[in-house]
Formats: C-alpha cells, structure tokens, sequence
C-alpha cells in the first residue's frame, strides 16, 4: 500500500496534465502490479519460515481475516517483575487471539457457511438416530449411531450411495460371518484363532479397499466379539443389519431434508456472496479514493465472503461423485471473486484526496457504481433460482462505462486519483467476459432437480 501512497503523492506533485502525464499513470501502475504481486509472495515465504516481524504478521491477518490490529505490546518496565507477578497488559495478547476467534466463529454462523451447515446436518442426524433407536427399541441400538455418521455425507445424492455401499458390506460381513459361524462354531478356542485375523482386514480395509469391504470385516469382527462375550451364532450379525439399516434410513432422510445439493449449493451460494460483498467493498474503496466517502471501506464482510468460499471449494473438491462444473470455469469465478477482493484492498490503501470532490471524480464513482452492479446481477445468477425464465449474462461494453474519458475530466487537484481509481477499474473490465459463461453453467445446474 505505501506504494500506491507514494505513486499518488508524486503524481500530485507533478502538475502536469497532458497526455504524457496519463501514460505516466499507466506505466505506474502497470509497474507496481508484478512489484506488489513479489512482495506478497516473499511475505509469505517468511511467514511460512517463521522469520516475519510482528507488523508484517499483523497486516497480513488483517488482509487474510479482516481482523484488527492487535493492541500494541507494552514496554518493559524499568524493574524487574517477580516470579508469576503479571505486567499490567499481560492479559491482552490472549485476549486478542481470543476475540479474534470469537469474531472468525461467529462469522461462520450463516447458512452460506460449509462449516454451518455440516454441523447443523451431522447434529440433527445424530439427534434423531438417538431418538429412532430410542422409539423402536432395537437390541445393540447403540450401533444406530455410528450407522448413521459412517454414511452422512455432504449431499443427498452421495448419502444415498454411501448407504447402499454400507448395506451392501454388511449384507456379506452377516452371510461371511453366519457361515463361519456354523463352520468353526462358538467354542472359545475356535473364535480366539478367527478374531485377530478379522480384526487386521477390519482395520487395514478403511482407506485401502473399498467401503462395503471395509463394513463387511466390521461385521465379521463384531460377531466374533458378541460371540466371545455371550455365544448366540449368527443371530448378532443379524442385529448388526438390522441397527445399519435403520442408521443409513436417517442418514438419508436427513441427507434429502437438509441442504439436498450438498457441497455444490454451498459453493454457488459463496459464489455469490463472495461477489456481491466484493463488489460493494470495491465501491467503497473507491468512494474513498477520489474522496466521495469520508469513512476508510469496511474489508470485514468481503473477507468472510471469501473465507466461507475457500472452505465451500473445500468440500466440494472432498465431495465424491461427478463434478458437473469443469474445474477451469469453477477457477474462473473464484478468481474473479478474488480480482474484485484485491482491487478494492488496492484502492482502499490509497490516500484520500485533500481536495473536495469534482463533478469528474463523482462521474467515475458513478461508473464504478455501475461496474459493481453488474457484480450484483452476477451474484443473483449464481444465487439460489428465483423461479424467473433463465437470461444469459452480458457484461457490460468498454464503451458504456468511459473510465478513462471521466477521469481526464477531472481537475488539477483531483486528477491523479481519477486516473489512478480508473487504472484499478480498467484491470477488472477485460475479464469480465471470461465470468459469464461459467456463471450461466452454474445458473442452468441450480434450476435442475438435486437429484439429476
């Protein structure tokens, strides 16, 4: 950001305006564009090394969180503190992290957040396969539970699968373990020499073979174990399917009732905040720049907005099953999301104009109204369908919005930021094109039904 302050202040300084002083401009910024870019990469590279001073940390949660400033650390005082004696702000790096916390959890508590939503899935599928096991009074229903979290997945369409798998493995863990059973019978010395070897497929299965593989050599160890403790053959395997089916019916109940889409929903969703906040940030941020705004932008809300995206994109790429959105257009839409992100922090660090705001500087924050509100129809096409005749997106022409022609327009005092606002606007309209497409196939998929 000095950059940017110390590009500004110079151009003020010049007086010039002419042709020569826009290219000036131009060739400023386009400079500090791979300048910036170097400088992030290397802070990170430092703070991933644990070498970054105390400030580069803090301006770097600040852009990465939206969070504030920690409270500046106290000097030492000039005697020395006895033993379990604390300073009198010893407390406040604690605290800071503590609310810091705070802030980040209570901004994931929205239905547009992965985490949100997962736990509000896995605790009412825990609830209510404690009440079903409670309500029918099955034997070992205690097996209900872990049936049901072991196929909970993050669409209905995925639980469905994961049931069926499950079913499907416990189904032959039951007929494995009933024809063992009747082979070896229930004699302690026989059972004894079968369960270490079930148990090594049960544990080795996860992760290696597939799921139903994993659920059958579960079914099979349980057996052996119920018939070690109480012999009663393979009616416990039985007992087994019965609490699997039950938990893989609430999962998918729960599953179809709850967020149908899954992850995929929740990433539109994202999308769709993470443009709508971005493009207010950016209007703010610019506001500020040519001095339309009095009060420095709010970064908070375009931040979470994309916080809650990293973690959707998470998922979604965790999910299993067939991805009906390429990942280069999927990529296309994140990036812009984040474009509009840094090109509002961007503008935000410039230094406000002294001078009161001309007609050409007001003309500008009106053209970036505009641009930004093309990102608000991008957001409602990417949003959850409003049941209105699908239209296909059409960015808005070079032409329309005449960025450079207002800037030119301003006055002595005010036309280095005019020009330097409409640099950072100029970088976002050659890609808006490239959104369009990938938002149309997002907005084609949401109007579908969940389950095709």
């Amino acid at each position: 950001m000095a950059v940017g302050c110390a590009s500004v202040a110079h151009l003020r300084r010049l007086g010039v305006v002419d042709t020569r002083y826009r290219d000036a401009v131009h060739l400023s910024f386009h400079a500090r564009t791979p300048a910036l870019a170097v400088q992030r990469a290397t802070e990170d590279a430092l703070i991933a090394m644990r070498r970054a001073d105390p400030e580069m940390i803090v301006g770097r949660r600040r852009r990465w969180y939206g969070l504030s400033a920690d409270p500046p650390a106290t000097r030492p005082s000039a005697g020395p503190t006895a033993v379990g004696e604390r300073g009198p702000r010893g407390g406040a790096p604690r605290t800071a992290a503590l609310a810091g916390a705070a802030t980040v959890t209570w901004r994931h508590v929205s239905v547009r957040s992965a985490w949100f939503l997962s736990s509000v899935r896995g605790a009412v599928a825990l609830a209510a396969a404690i009440a079903v096991a409670d309500a029918t009074g099955v034997q070992h229903g205690f097996w209900v539970v872990p049936g049901t979290l072991s196929v909970l997945r993050t669409s209905a369409a995925s639980t469905g699968a994961t049931a069926l798998r499950a079913l499907a493995g416990t189904v032959a863990g039951f007929v494995v373990g009933a024809l063992l059973l009747l082979t070896i019978g229930t004699g302690p010395t026989a059972l004894w020499v079968a369960l270490p070897v079930a148990i090594v497929v049960a544990s080795y299965a996860p992760g290696t073979a597939p799921f139903a593989v994993g659920q059958a050599a579960f079914t099979i160890t349980v057996s052996l174990l119920y018939n070690l403790v109480a012999p009663a053959g393979w009616r416990v395997g039985m007992l087994r399917l019965e609490d699997v089916a039950i938990g893989c019916a609430v999962s998918l109940v729960v599953g179809v009732l709850l967020w149908p889409r899954g992850a995929s929903a929740v990433v539109g969703d994202a999308l769709a905040d993470a443009f709508r906040r971005g493009g207010d940030y950016l209007c703010q941020s610019v506001a500020w720049a040519l001095g339309v705004r009095s009060s420095p932008p709010d970064a908070a809300p375009a931040v979470t907005a994309g916080l809650r995206l990293d973690d959707a994109l998470r998922g979604f790429l965790a999910e299993r099953g067939t991805k009906h959105v390429p990942k280069e257009d999927l990529w296309r839409l994140v990036g812009g999301t984040v474009r509009l992100r840094l090109t509002g922090l961007s503008l935000a660090g410039l230094p406000s104009p002294d001078a009161e705001p001309d007609p050409a500087s007001r003309a500008l924050s009106a053209q970036a109204t505009r641009l930004t509100g093309w990102f608000d129809e991008v957001a409602g096409h990417l949003g959850p369908p409003s049941g209105r005749p699908f239209i296909p997106l059409r960015p808005p022409s070079p032409e329309s919005l005449r960025l450079a022609r207002s800037a030119l327009d301003a006055s002595d005092r005010n036309i280095a930021c005019t020009l330097w606002v409409a640099q950072h606007l100029e970088h976002i309209v050659p890609y808006l094109d490239d959104l369009t497409n990938p938002a149309d196939q997002i907005a084609r998929l949401r109007r579908a039904p969940w389950w095709r």
